[in-house]
């Protein structure tokens, strides 16, 4: 800290004395620690079961993604969960070379099940993707 020394003491000291307020604040922040209870308290987290491995059909050079109305997901047929797909396109990734991977969602299938999807297919790091059945998305209402 700097302080200024003048020859002058006839004047009132103009600068507050700050290191007893920082004393009393150490001291201060020092008891609310130590009287803080140390938590202990006990949570139970519900952690997800793993997936049963299952035994999809796997094409070598092209596989079907599908999603129902009902929110299923279909891979070349067959239903399959969000986990075991993570795991069946980690297992074609591995194929060489990658087979292409074709998502065909329904017209009526719930948008958020087709962004968790696509979210699932982006993280699992497919190259080869594509959109398949588009036209018939061409016209609305029909």
């Amino acid at each position: 800290m700097a302080a200024s020394l003048t020859l002058n003491q006839t004047e009132p000291m103009s600068e507050l004395n700050t290191t007893p307020l920082i004393d009393v604040m150490l001291v201060l922040l020092i008891m609310f620690i130590i009287t803080i209870p140390v938590a202990a308290h006990n949570m139970a987290v519900d952690l997800p079961s793993p997936t049963p491995p299952i035994d999809v059909p796997m094409n070598d050079d092209k596989n079907r993604l599908t999603i129902t109305p009902a929110d299923q997901i279909l891979w070349n047929g067959q239903e399959v969960t969000q986990g075991q797909l993570a795991a069946i396109l980690a297992k074609s990734k591995a194929i060489m070379p990658e087979p292409e991977l074709q998502y065909a969602p329904d017209a009526l299938a719930s948008y958020d099940m087709s962004a968790q999807v696509l979210s699932t297919v982006k993280a699992s790091g497919v190259t080869k993707f594509g959109f398949v059945d588009n036209e018939k998305y061409r016209t609305f209402g029909k």
